[in-house]
């Protein structure tokens, strides 16, 4: 029997079309791309209504693509989820920590050029993606781009100028695929602990911003934010191993920040960097409340806040959901 796999179509460049003012979605793939594998796998479409461009995304996407995949993940064997590759590794990792307990692999994929232009990528990317579906049943959620498949947690888009768009600088590939081999397994599935299934929810109206530290005036900049008070929860994006600078009044207003319950995530702004206990330079911060990211990149940072926002997570509740995702080893300091 074939396996039955809901597909959401959520827009983006792999259904575009040309207009007068460039590329926008179009609804006409789900008419024909999938039509090379109907003798492989069943296929039911759900088209959203608008079709976006990711650039566009908002929370409230999100909650209702949530809400669909929380229906038919139980009536089907797999989701295929289309996706523009702006954003893509945030929704992934949305799908990943939003729907706890999953037991059916969700595969996002999209493409750098629209299905139908010359050399493009997508039709690779369709395939792949359709030949991971109908050969693993894994419960996981995953990237699939440019003959890889990602895990959601650490993936991040890495390039706007060729097909190998995507990474996973910590994690790696889990499988490679050659359309003459098919998929080979080069890594385990990491699978964070097991959890009662049921789906987060999120709250439309979580504010999460993300600041980047850089020489210079960077700190009395953050501070200021932090002490306006408009956020629920920020990301600081720092250096190496979660190094800052100790600088007093940058200090005192996480501090006051995080007093107030705030939340403030400690992330390296190395592709490759794990925020720890390492360096007495990264000490003031760490003593003035801000949580440890470990291995967690921004697009798992902006996910992980906006749930934590959503449900109410207290700094200790966010460090053991670092934890369980295994993206710190030790407790956060």
């Amino acid at each position: 029997m074939k396996k039955r796999i809901f597909v959401l179509y959520t827009g983006g460049t792999i259904g575009m079309q040309q207009s007068g003012q460039g590329l926008q979605p179009d609804t006409a793939l789900a008419g024909s791309a999938l039509q090379p594998y109907a003798d492989q796998l069943d296929f039911d479409w759900h088209i959203m209504q608008p079709l976006i461009d990711s650039s566009a995304l908002t929370v409230q996407n999100w909650r209702d693509w949530l809400v669909i995949l929380a229906e038919k993940i139980p009536q089907y064997d797999g989701i295929l989820v289309l996706h523009g590759t702006d954003t893509m590794a945030y929704t992934a990792n949305l799908f990943a920590l939003a729907l706890q307990g999953l037991d059916k692999p969700v595969v996002l994929t999209g493409s750098q050029l629209p299905f139908n232009a010359p050399d493009s990528d997508a039709p690779h990317n369709l395939a792949a993606a359709v030949a991971l579906l109908e050969c693993d049943d894994t419960p996981q959620v995953s990237i699939v781009f440019n003959g890889k498949q990602y895990p959601a947690v650490g993936s991040s888009k890495v390039s706007t100028e060729t097909a190998a768009g995507f990474d996973n600088p910590h994690f790696g590939a889990l499988a490679e695929w050659t359309a003459t081999d098919g998929w080979k397994r080069v890594a385990e599935a990491r699978l964070p602990d097991a959890v009662v299934p049921k789906l987060r929810l999120l709250d439309t109206a979580a504010k999460v911003v993300c600041h980047t530290l850089i020489p210079g005036f960077a700190v009395e900049a953050l501070a200021e934010s932090l002490d306006s008070g408009r956020a629920g929860a920020v990301i600081v994006q720092s250096y190496g191993h979660g190094n800052a600078p100790d600088d007093t009044g940058f200090i005192e207003a996480v501090r006051r920040y995080t007093g107030r319950g705030g939340l403030l995530l400690n992330i390296s702004q190395a592709a490759q960097g794990c925020v720890a206990a390492v360096y007495a330079q990264g000490s003031a911060l760490r003593a003035a409340g801000a949580v440890s990211g470990g291995k967690c990149n921004l697009e798992t940072a902006t996910v992980l806040l906006t749930l934590a926002l959503s449900e109410g997570w207290t700094a200790s509740l966010l460090a053991d959901e670092l934890q369980r995702l295994r993206l710190t080893e030790t407790a956060p300091a």
